[in-house]
């Protein structure tokens, strides 16, 4: 057995998470279990609809949380090739089965990159959602250049964070959002600019080439009118309500890339990208560190191992 949060109830959110005991995974075909050493934690994982049921649409819980790993392989499954026992790793766990929030987790080799010995299991569990979704958002979808300018909303959090950080690593000139108090951590990202989305006016900005959305309604609205001929507004937060007057519109969903989750632990590795943890938590007091009393920026990482 092991020990392992489970949620049950969609309406309790946050609070009807529980410590349990379950049994521990097997290593199915092309699969690894790995031990798990920190896990990271996205809240809204509570309102999609693969953390309650399969892929056929069948109740799954209670089912275990968090999609964001680091930690030590313990077991292959049959045909599974690239990673072997003992093996430090880090990766995207599937949305449709159990996830990271446990001592062990059963999960595709695919989805893993191995993980720098230099690099700690803290820092690995909070790259593989921020990291890839600003990559993706960034290279894939938004096709970024260097001399371009992007709109980074929620710029001091862990997405924005990232999406600021590789913005300014590709050349491009960053305006980053959020609440007057995250004014100096936006910046201390290396946003250029910053827009107090309470008090500022965003229509003062002028024209962007890409706007990266993880906001959605009446600033992802005030942001289409925002782009430049051409520009690109991606989205995280579902599809557009709004589409830039000449240019495009693409929402995604982050996907596991082994190739891209080297690339930026290669960044944190010599320095030109940091990680943006604001809470880390042991697996026994994780209930308590995703309902905090107190409003934090960054991620939440659950040491699972001391």
């Amino acid at each position: 057995m092991m020990k392992a949060i489970v949620v049950t109830d969609q309406a309790a959110g946050t609070a009807g998470m529980k410590l349990v005991e379950r049994p521990e995974p097997q290593a199915a075909i092309n699969d690894v279990v790995v031990q798990v050493h920190a896990s990271g934690f996205v809240p809204t994982e509570l309102a999609w609809p693969s953390t309650w049921t399969d892929r056929l649409d069948r109740d799954r819980t209670p089912s275990i949380p968090g999609h964001e790993l680091a930690g030590v392989v313990t077991a292959l499954g049959y045909g599974t090739t690239g990673l072997s026992v003992g093996q430090r790793v880090f990766g995207l766990a599937d949305w449709h089965r159990d996830g990271s929030l446990a001592e062990y987790i059963g999960i595709e080799a695919r989805n893993l990159a191995p993980l720098p010995g230099d690099v700690d299991f803290t820092v690995g569990a909070s790259l593989p959602i921020s990291g890839l979704t600003a990559w993706q958002g960034l290279f894939q979808h938004g096709h970024l250049q260097a001399g371009q300018s992007v709109l980074a909303h929620g710029a001091a959090g862990a997405v924005g964070s990232m999406v600021t950080q590789l913005a300014r690593l590709a050349g491009a000139y960053v305006i980053g959002t959020g609440r007057a108090a995250d004014r100096q951590k936006a910046l201390d990202f290396g946003a250029q600019e910053f827009v107090d989305l309470d008090n500022d006016a965003l229509e003062d900005v002028g024209g962007v080439d890409l706007v990266f959305d993880v906001i959605g309604g009446d600033i992802q609205k005030r942001s289409a009118g925002l782009i430049r001929a051409g520009g690109t507004l991606v989205s995280i937060v579902g599809p557009a309500e709004a589409r830039p007057a000449d240019g495009s519109a693409v929402d995604f969903v982050v996907e596991s890339d082994r190739a891209q989750l080297s690339e930026i632990v290669q960044r944190v590795r010599d320095g030109r990208l940091r990680t943006n943890i604001g809470n880390i938590a042991i697996l026994d007091d994780a209930v308590a560190a995703f309902n905090p009393t107190e409003r934090r920026s960054g991620k939440t990482v659950i040491r699972v191992r001391p």
